[in-house]
Parts: structure tokens; C-alpha cells; sequence
């Protein structure tokens, strides 16, 4: 593999990392629906500000989330709405292993 190749998929991998836990999926798809600041975002997640403040980061490290301050808030928003197309894609996947699993166990009966 040639450098760049190497660096493209280096990227891949570090964005792929920062979503790859459930409550950062969580909070994607929340920001899907509209902007949330940190607090609301730590009552749906349930966890406290700073666990959350921390995933925000991530996501905001990787360009995934953008956030603005107004007053004494900050709001958070999706950056690159795109990665809703990944999670369609990684839903198809969840069905289509569920399927094959239970063809399986079909079979095995």
C-alpha cells in the first residue's frame, strides 16, 4: 500500500474509532433530529456533563459534530449529516446477520 493510501485509510479508521461507542451513536443520531446543547444532550445520554463534554469531543476532533456558544451555552450540531448514510448501512448489515443466522438455525433443526 502506497502512503497515501496508507493515510486515507488511517482517516477511515480514526473517524470509524470516534463513533465506535454506543453513547456517541446516540448522540449523533439525537443531533440528527435537531441541535442539543450539552446539557440535554447528558439528561438523554444519561450520563454527566463531562462524560458527555468528552464524546463531543471526539466527534468534534473528527469533524462529525460543530458546536456553537451562545451565552453561557454551547450547542451542538452534525457537521457531516452524511454519516446517517453510514449507520442506513450498518442497519442492513444488523438484518442481513440476523437472517442469516436464524436461516441457520433452521437448518440445524
Amino acid at each position: 500500500m502506497d502512503p497515501k493510501t496508507h493515510a486515507l485509510f488511517v482517516e477511515r479508521a480514526r473517524i470509524i474509532k470516534a463513533l465506535a461507542h454506543p453513547s456517541r451513536l446516540y448522540i449523533v443520531d439525537r443531533l440528527s433530529q435537531r441541535e442539543h446543547c450539552v446539557q440535554e444532550l447528558a439528561e438523554l445520554v444519561n450520563a454527566d456533563i463531562s462524560t458527555v463534554s468528552r464524546h463531543l469531543s471526539i466527534l468534534k476532533n473528527v469533524d462529525i459534530v460543530k458546536d456553537e456558544k451562545r451565552g453561557t451555552k454551547v450547542f451542538y450540531s452534525l457537521h457531516t449529516p452524511c454519516v446517517l448514510n453510514f449507520f442506513g448501512c450498518v442497519e442492513k448489515v444488523i438484518k442481513s446477520s440476523a437472517r442469516e443466522r436464524a436461516d441457520l438455525l433452521e437448518k440445524e433443526s
